[in-house]
This record gives C-alpha cells, sequence and structure tokens, in this order.
C-alpha cells in the first residue's frame, strides 16, 4: 500500500480507482487492480 500525499493523483490513475474515508483515514482501494491500493492520513 502506498502512503501518499496527494490523494487526486492516486484517484486518476486508474478508472476503477474509488476514494473511502474510514476511521479519518482516506483510502484509495481498487477491486481489479489491487496494487493501486493507497493511504492519506
Amino acid at each position: 500500500m502506498k502512503i501518499a500525499n496527494s490523494i487526486k493523483t492516486l484517484k486518476s490513475r486508474d478508472r476503477d480507482c474509488r476514494v473511502v474515508k474510514r476511521r479519518g483515514r482516506t483510502y484509495v482501494i481498487n477491486k481489479k487492480k489491487p496494487r493501486f491500493k493507497a493511504r492519506q492520513g
């Protein structure tokens, strides 16, 4: 999982990326390509 400064760039990496907020942290999840997983905060 990538820990990133900018969520906007991660979201635009792939069409299937979803931005989800859990426990005060922002996650980018991608069911089809798990290598795009990321966390912010």
